[in-house]
């Protein structure tokens, strides 16, 4: 894990196209501003998270409903 120091208005590049900046630190809050493509999906962990769950469920789903139609 690379850890970095940042002050309001400073920023870090992630490759050539993903930027994130420091909007504002209040208390132990911290605020940022991503700016990236379009192309790239830009999520809070817990929300990528429950995506990645839905996506699995999703797949068991199909999986078993193949599995039945191909034992008839």
């Amino acid at each position: 894990m690379l850890v970095l120091s940042r002050k309001k208005n400073e920023s870090i590049m992630i490759g050539d196209h993903v930027e994130v900046k420091i909007l504002s630190v209040e208390g132990d809050q911290v605020k940022l501003g991503i700016v990236a493509p379009k192309t790239v999906k830009v999520h809070r962990a817990e929300v990528f998270e429950a995506i990645q769950q839905q996506n699995k469920e999703a797949l068991n789903v199909a999986s078993n409903l193949l599995e039945q139609l191909t034992r008839k």
